[in-house]
């Protein structure tokens, strides 16, 4: 299965409470999820587990992706899974796993995406996803600077 994930880890200077909020609070995530320069515009937003959240991708040249994710495990404020498409009952998803551990003063935060088959993970490294995870994980370092 190694052959299929893409993790991405940091430490963030909130609690785990704090970074459970982040990404759990419609008025939040949206705020700070995607890579630098990326924005998010909802269309359906539910991040209860069995929730979903709807949403425009929308890159610097304007160039939008759609998404979905279905809310799929809710541990708080330890785990939350979720399932990870281009909101297309067809596509297989992203299965994504966010683990958030107290460490020192803040919270290590470990992410963990499985794409459905090897190829589709080096595609996804091809074009900077593990480069680009890590910019969104720096904005929602910064997000909660800011809280």
């Amino acid at each position: 299965m190694q052959d299929r994930q893409i993790t991405l880890s940091r430490f963030l200077t909130a609690s785990p409470k704090q970074v459970w909020r982040a990404w759990t609070d419609a008025a939040l995530l949206p705020q700070w999820f995607g890579p630098e320069g990326f924005v998010c515009k909802t269309h359906e937003i539910d991040l209860r587990e069995g929730g979903l959240w709807r949403f425009d991708m929308i890159g610097p040249d304007g160039t939008v992706w759609p998404n979905r994710h279905r809310f799929t495990r809710h541990d708080a404020p330890r785990r939350l899974e979720f399932l990870m498409d281009g909101d297309d009952a067809d596509e297989v998803p992203i299965e994504v796993e966010v683990i958030l551990q107290p460490s020192g003063t803040g919270t290590q935060i470990t992410q963990i995406m499985t794409l459905p088959t090897p190829e589709a993970r080096d595609n996804a490294l091809a074009f900077g996803a593990d480069v680009m995870g890590q910019t969104t994980l720096a904005k929602l370092d910064a997000l909660l600077q800011r809280l």
